[in-house]
């Protein structure tokens, strides 16, 4: 009997051999004549080898090693590589099982190479777990395919109930210097759950989380199962074709910002499908994002700190759970954004931290493969392998949900080698400056493959800095996102309206100095989940004053937000002036509709349904967000009265005049220039449908031909206390 190498013995037991394919299996006998089939079963008694209809007795070789040497004579005629089965016997149990060791790898020359040069736009499909079928002589043999990328183990094995957790069963081979190890599992199917035994070079064993599972258990549960190839059937293909054909940012975009977990506790994807979308819709809302729905251990990260960055978290539903949701959403013509966190992720030892061992998906320097204010891991963005597993992930969502935008978090993060670090806690760049440059060339390369494989589709920069050309294209230098968020508008114009209405004339200046750099980039304007949290309150809380008060000026902010250049973007709760700060362990205050003092709250809602109407039927307030040529200041020197005007531009030339009075004052016959003479007012917050005080004001307003603030007409109109008033052009 053929006896297995000493050395390739003890690697074998140790789960250490990069190549156990060479030794389990079927191979020509060493004498040329023949074949010899080794397998290894753990804990069976004898093992019959099945080829055709004859049945050969396994001779065990210790160490749960089994053999069988067959002659050529022996064999089915005309077959060279024998087809054959074992049939495993147990103490109580007799099982037949194909062979995962006489399979060809299931990635080729052409995989690894795109891998290696960090190119692989379809990672998913050879790396992680993916069912497969191959035909043969003794019938179909029906499984699951698993690789992973661990460059430094000394060896790797698939691991899961169904072989006790013993990584001696299953180990997988390395492809050469790819650093991928491969291994074809015969009948593992839809729903097994299973790890990565990975055994490093120091000698330690760490069982893993797939890093590219497309489906998980539960959080606190941390194994990954093996997904089905998805049944679910699509029935957006209209809402799809469109969007391959247009400029999502030429359009209207009002925002709905959702954590899954709280806007009703509870639900599920398939809840939401019904629930949500009919909410979104009837609000009016264009689009709704999602914080961070991959997986995620910690909910208190509200998702952004990422395990599993190819499955949606198994908290609210299965994969295709979540495309019912997506579907459900455009059927109502509602896009659907994801938030996605490629700057950090977290240290579990289960996850990707220290994947073989060593610093693998990391930066091996600290000094940038750290982020000392979240306690987490920063991606090496340099390094090939990690740049396509990003890359490839933004894909993965765009193809396989239909997402429509990616809004990327902590964009500043990456950007700057510095950030959030003291003098010699970061690595300069090699020119001595704090630029990242491997994260910028991450960005445009994401930004480029995303635009290119899915014309119309968004992608969203949440960056805090002034780093430029954030929405500029990579082929002019730009990082090549389609919008960025405008968190200097956000800062200013909160900060203002913290103040009593008595005081905000000494600073006005932070009202009109988001004018200055409007249009240096494409913004959206973010009420976000960042701004009612960790003790700042909800919008409500932040504004000075009684119930009354507090109403009127979250109407007046919402009338200014929506009138304001750029795209907008309300976080879930805020739409009805949510009183309580939000925490994602419980449900949104519905109640606060209800009730004494619920009429402010219908009234707040009532007011954002009828501004998103207007805003997506009036041409004049999202056609030209980009440009000078899209806004004229009529008044925005009028510190004292604490009061704005300004003509918002249509394509079509078309003007929308917006009148902001954030004082406490109401002003009688206030004159202000127009550019044409004949108006219809289309929205006032303060009117009493809105819980405002309701006085008498005309509808229709006809100005006068005397020049004034640079326009050829006046026009004189009433403005309330705390409000903000449309007029559009007839």
């Amino acid at each position: 009997m053929t006896a297995i190498a000493a050395d390739d013995l003890r690697r074998l037991t140790q789960c250490r051999h990069h190549a156990p394919h060479d030794v389990y299996g079927a191979h020509p006998h060493p004498t040329g004549q023949g074949w010899v089939v080794r397998t290894r079963q753990l804990g069976a008694d004898h093992v019959n080898l099945l080829i055709g209809d004859a049945v050969v007795a396994m001779s065990p070789a210790g160490n749960d090693i089994f053999v069988a040497e067959l002659a050529p004579s022996s064999l089915p005629e005309g077959e060279d590589v024998p087809d054959y089965r074992f049939e495993v016997h147990y103490p109580s149990l007799t099982t037949t099982k194909a062979d995962p060791y006489r399979y060809l790898p299931t990635l080729g020359e052409l995989d690894l190479h795109l891998i290696a040069e960090g190119r692989h736009e379809r990672l998913w499909e050879v790396l992680g777990a993916n069912l497969k079928a191959y035909q043969s002589p003794m019938g179909t043999v029906e499984g699951t395919a698993f690789a992973v990328w661990a460059p430094n183990a000394h060896g790797v094995a698939v691991v899961g109930e169904f072989c006790s957790w013993n990584p001696n069963q299953f180990p997988m081979r390395s492809l050469g210097s790819s650093g991928v190890w491969e291994i074809f599992i015969p009948g593992l199917g839809e729903g097994t759950e299973y790890k990565f035994a990975i055994h490093t070079a120091d000698g330690r064993r760490i069982d893993k989380a797939d890093p590219l599972a497309k489906a998980t258990k539960a959080p606190p549960e941390t194994v990954s199962v093996v997904a089905s190839t998805s049944a679910f059937t699509w029935s957006d293909q209209q809402w799809m074709e469109q969007r391959s054909h247009s400029d999502p940012t030429a359009k209207p975009m009002s925002v709905y910002e959702v954590h899954v977990g709280s806007w009703k506790q509870g639900y599920g994807y398939r809840e939401l499908a019904t629930e949500l979308v009919d909410y979104v819709a009837d609000n009016g809302f264009t689009h709704v994002e999602f914080l961070p729905v991959a997986e995620h251990p910690f909910g208190g990260s509200w998702g952004y700190q990422v395990s599993g960055y190819y499955a949606p978290s198994a908290r609210w539903g299965s994969p295709d759970d979540f495309r019912a949701l997506v579907d459900a959403f455009h059927a109502r013509g509602i896009g659907v954004l994801v938030d996605w966190v490629p700057a950090h992720f977290p240290k579990d030892e289960w996850a990707l931290g220290r994947f073989d061992g060593t610093a693998c998906y990391e930066h091996p320097d600290w000094r940038r493969g750290e982020q000392p204010d979240w306690g987490t891991y920063v991606f090496d963005f340099g390094r090939n392998e990690v740049r396509n597993f990003l890359v490839a992930n933004a894909l993965y969502w765009a193809e396989e949900f239909h997402i429509d935008g990616l809004r990327v978090d902590a964009v500043a993060s990456m950007l700057y080698l510095d950030y959030s670090r003291e003098p010699g806690q970061w690595l300069p760049n090699e020119f001595g400056g704090r630029e990242n440059f491997d994260a910028v060339r991450l960005l445009q390369e994401f930004n480029a493959t995303v635009h290119r494989n899915h014309p119309g589709i968004v992608t969203i920069a949440e960056e805090s800095t002034a780093w430029p050309g954030v929405t500029a294209m990579t082929e002019h230098g730009g990082l090549g996102f389609s919008l960025k968020w405008n968190m200097g508008w956000m800062n200013d114009t909160l900060e203002y309206m913290k103040h009593d209405p008595i005081h905000r004339s000494y600073h006005h200046g932070s009202l009109t100095f988001s004018l200055v750099y409007a249009f240096s980039e494409r913004y959206v304007l973010p009420f976000s989940h960042d701004e009612v949290v960790h003790g700042k309150g909800s919008l409500w809380q932040r504004l000075p004053g009684d119930d009354w008060n507090k109403a009127a000026g979250l109407r007046a902010l919402l009338g200014y937000m929506y009138s304001h250049p750029g795209k907008k973007l309300l976080f879930m709760g805020q739409e009805f002036g949510q009183i309580g700060e939000w925490a994602e362990e419980r449900s949104l205050s519905w109640d606060d509709m209800e009730g004494w003092g619920g009429e402010y709250h219908r009234g707040i809602a009532r007011l954002v349904r009828d501004a998103n109407r207007i805003y997506q039927d009036s041409c004049s307030l999202y056609s030209q967000d980009f440009g000078p040529e899209g806004f004229t200041w009529i008044k925005g020197d009028d510190a004292a009265a604490s009061v704005l005007a300004y003509v918002r531009w249509g394509s079509d030339g078309s003007p929308l005049l917006a009148v902001v009075n954030f004082s406490g004052a109401t002003y009688h016959g206030y004159a202000l220039g127009a550019p044409h003479r004949h108006w219809e007012m289309v929205l006032n917050t303060d009117d009493s449908v809105y819980e405002g005080a309701g006085n008498d004001m005309p509808r229709y307003v006809e100005a006068t031909d005397e020049p004034k603030d640079g326009q050829p007409h006046t026009i004189t109109v009433d403005v309330p206390a705390m409000s903000v008033q449309w007029y559009r052009a007839l």
